[in-house]
């Protein structure tokens, strides 16, 4: 059973299994319910940002949606002008607190 920990590196990835582990250890809760929870959280933000809304979670940081303006492209093998449609993209902005965290100074 793999759980996050300080000691883990900037090198490794934690996938969702590894979340929901981590969520399994801490809470108590069943493997299959802590799955449903990581599920139901990252849909839920998911659906906030698709929406327009900004969801800001106290200390961990901002998730909204970023609106990308259309622009002209280069192509780097030709050299040829393109058009780059606009599109919506969602952002993270970390908390300072989320960001001490990280770093060490806290």
């Amino acid at each position: 059973m793999r759980h996050l920990s300080a000691a883990a590196t900037a090198e490794e990835t934690i996938r969702k299994t590894g979340l929901v582990d981590s969520v399994v250890a801490k809470t108590g809760l069943s493997k299959k319910d802590s799955e449903a929870c990581v599920d139901a959280f990252l849909e839920s933000i998911a659906e906030e940002i698709t929406s327009g809304n900004k969801v800001n979670i106290a200390g961990f940081g901002t998730f909204k949606r970023a609106d990308r303006k259309a622009r002209t492209g280069r192509n780097p093998k030709t050299g040829e002008a393109l058009q780059i449609a606009a599109k919506k993209a969602p952002t993270f902005s970390a908390a300072k607190k989320f960001k001490e965290q990280v770093n060490g100074d806290i």
